[in-house]
């Protein structure tokens, strides 16, 4: 491994580990992610420490708390104060590139296909990432006029096809440029699967015939009752319990399509000759209830909101379990480690550097727990 490592991080939205096959759901079809694990560090309590989109990507790329970052929900604009894992790959000769799912930069609650809302300008708003950048703030429909992103100009330009394999094309497109490239770089891919809505229409037809003869059942969790302390977001009404089992299969048809663009990225590392010098990353940024403990979505504390999958390999982390309770705030300050950037880690990170004991060193600590925080459904705080 050459001393600057390239890194390669994809991500998926709203994809729990309880769904994976490798966690033990029989009905996953996930084979390139279970193959995944076998062959990486598999940090079994990695944890969204904020669970919602928004929050989660701010802590990613900063390091720090909801507290800090004052990304309390989606509907927000992060400052562009905040020094990133980008600007410090920067200062250390990378080049960079972003593909894909921002949900950092809207600040006006609902108008989600407004170019002054889905796109995101050149400049200090993209924290960092000052390479190639093709990503539009957030929707969540994977075909049509409103399956988009934008390059460098608010010009919406529309994939071909379903949108997490349009994602995955542009991605490998970009490793075979990377590759022939003089500077090492990253890589972020991030795919807005399996999010709702998750109705047949918005799903891949060849994956979503996979679970034909799939019986899905509520979880043993499950509540007829809202939970009392949910907010409108995390309630359910009585049409919407009779479609679960429903919604449930586009999820997994979607986790599957997940899965398939995860071995797609795996082999093209692998055929590119860049296995041994890059840090390869699948981890998602929360999870989802579908009525269990009486509600639906994240944005709450219980396992099939929080736990996400987190497999990485490279940079002589040796594969196998590892137990470390993993925030998502400790991300940033793990890989710049990892990537020999340490000294480099800003001084206002919050989260902690783990490489000691994803690298194997007896005496690395090894934390005990991790500190959690949510804010609600505050999305009429559209000012921030």
């Amino acid at each position: 491994m050459s001393k600057k490592p390239n890194l390669v991080y994809m991500f998926a939205d709203q994809l729990r580990l309880c769904s994976m096959g490798y966690y033990g759901d029989r009905r996953a079809k996930t084979p390139n992610i279970d193959a995944l694990e076998k062959c990486s560090c598999d940090l079994t309590n990695a944890v969204s420490g904020h669970p919602v989109c928004a929050p989660y990507r701010a802590s990613l790329f900063t390091g720090k708390y909801t507290t800090s970052t004052g990304m309390v929900i989606n509907e927000i604009r992060i400052s562009p104060n905040h020094r990133t894992i980008a600007h410090v790959m920067d200062d250390n000769g990378y080049e960079t590139a972003y593909i894909g799912k921002w949900h950092m930069y809207a600040n006006r609650l609902g108008d989600h296909f407004n170019p002054n809302n889905s796109y995101i300008p050149k400049g200090p708003d993209r924290l960092g990432f000052d390479g190639y950048f093709a990503g539009y703030n957030f929707h969540h429909e994977n075909y049509g006029d409103h399956a988009y992103y934008h390059l460098d100009s608010p010009e919406k330009i529309h994939y071909d096809g379903f949108e997490p394999d349009c994602q995955t094309d542009m991605a490998i497109e970009k490793l075979k440029e990377l590759k022939e490239g003089d500077k090492p770089f990253a890589l972020f891919l991030s795919i807005g699967i399996p999010h709702d809505p998750w109705d047949e229409w918005n799903c891949d037809p060849e994956a979503y015939a996979r679970f034909a003869d799939t019986e899905f059942e509520l979880p043993e969790n499950y509540l007829p009752e809202n939970d009392k302390y949910a907010d409108a977001w995390a309630r359910l009404s009585p049409e919407e319990r009779t479609k679960l089992t429903y919604w449930m299969k586009g999820y997994y048809s979607m986790a599957a399509k997940v899965d398939d663009n995860v071995g797609r990225m795996v082999k093209a590392i692998d055929e590119l000759g860049l296995s041994e010098d890059t840090i390869f990353v699948f981890t998602s940024d929360h999870g989802e209830l579908f009525g269990a403990h009486g509600r639906r979505a994240k944005n709450i504390f219980y396992e099939e909101s929080v736990r996400v999958p987190f497999l990485i390999r490279g940079a002589g982390i040796p594969t196998g379990k590892n137990d470390v309770c993993l925030n998502t705030v400790d991300i940033m300050p793990t890989l710049l480690s990892l990537m020999g950037m340490k000294s480099d880690i800003p001084a206002e990170t919050e989260g902690r550097d783990l490489s000691g004991v994803l690298l194997g060193d007896k005496d690395a600590v090894r934390p005990a727990g991790v500190l959690m925080m949510g804010t609600g459904a505050t999305a009429s705080w559209e000012d921030g």
